[in-house]
């Protein structure tokens, strides 16, 4: 219990100072602070745009613009949309799904056209992978017109 109060005392002391040590012993090591945590996957920037804008029932052009955790454009993934409503049983009707596969551009910008089955909000989850891992992925609340 002692050791315990005596860190207190020292943090409380020290302060400021105790605060900006830790963040500098944090933060030297550069190469930890650029990996994910264990059991994660590094985060990337993925925006998914549709025309037209919102997407209609039927055929529509969908693209995805990436980005690794480092910024730069990723243009060697297999990038996908998948559409996702739930069932709606009140209205006898069952879920629905529908994926659109997508083909790099340029920069890491992928494009594709695929079928948005009626109108409706919508699950599109953006899927990246790479030799069939996955690299991330991002949900996005869809409303079809």
């Amino acid at each position: 219990m002692s050791e315990t109060r005596n860190t207190h005392v020292y943090t409380r002391g020290l302060g400021f100072a105790a605060l900006l040590v830790t963040f500098a012993l944090a933060s030297s090591s550069v190469g930890a602070a650029q990996q994910p945590a264990a059991g994660q996957k590094p985060s990337l920037d993925i925006m998914l745009m549709s025309k037209p804008t919102p997407p209609k029932m039927g055929e529509n052009t969908f693209e995805v613009m990436v980005k690794g955790p480092d910024g730069k454009p990723i243009t060697d993934a297999d990038v996908s949309v998948q559409f996702f409503m739930a069932a709606m049983p009140a209205m006898k009707m069952p879920e629905m799904k529908n994926t659109v596969t997508l083909k790099h551009q340029k920069e890491g910008t992928y494009v594709g056209t695929g079928q948005v089955m009626m109108a409706g909000k919508w699950d599109a989850t953006v899927m990246v992978k790479r030799a069939g891992k996955e690299l991330g992925s991002k949900k996005f609340p869809i409303t079809a017109k």
